[in-house]
């Protein structure tokens, strides 16, 4: 994929349930989608992860990509099983408005605690880009994730103190 999810963003959700999805993201959306035809780009939420306060989306071409790989495993293996559960089962195709918009499913809306008083009050969601996917949070989380991480501010064991985080690249060929 030569276009990336980057960036977060904060977006009101509606009673309806619909949010609209950033439009950086829309273009990728549209991109990875091969049915794609000028209108109402289509992609997956997954919502299975065990333990994950967020959903995460999937361009139509990246999850094909993870289907053929879960594909070549085993049928009816242990690791099989779990990822068809977790990224199959446990997933919607969605599909984007003409304005930008979509339905957050209900089974979307209860893995990330988004209720239907929050609905009524005026809940939000973060949008967050993770290169080749893009996670959906209820904002509060989000937003306490990211303070606890600052606290916590775990890179003393992965870098020397100082030395750029860039260098935790350096054993990947650049390309």
């Amino acid at each position: 994929m030569s276009e990336s999810f980057r960036g977060e963003f904060n977006q009101k959700v509606d009673g309806k349930a619909r949010v609209s999805i950033p439009a950086s993201f829309r273009r990728v959306l549209e991109a990875g989608d091969p049915s794609f035809d000028g209108s109402r780009p289509k992609f997956v939420l997954v919502y299975g992860r065990p333990g994950a306060e967020f959903i995460e989306g999937y361009t139509m071409a990246q999850m094909a990509r993870l289907e053929a790989r879960i594909r070549r495993m085993q049928i009816g293996s242990k690791p099989r099983r779990a990822l068809e559960r977790n990224f199959i089962t446990l997933s919607q195709q969605v599909e984007i408005d003409d304005d930008g918009r979509i339905v957050l499913p209900p089974k979307a809306r209860d893995k990330i605690g988004l209720d239907a008083e929050m609905l009524k009050d005026g809940a939000e969601a973060t949008f967050a880009g993770t290169l080749d996917t893009f996670q959906i949070w209820r904002r509060d989380s989000y937003d306490a994730l990211n303070a606890a991480a600052e606290e916590e501010d775990d890179l003393d064991d992965l870098i020397p103190e100082g030395a750029d985080l860039l260098a935790l690249l350096s054993d990947e060929p650049e390309e």
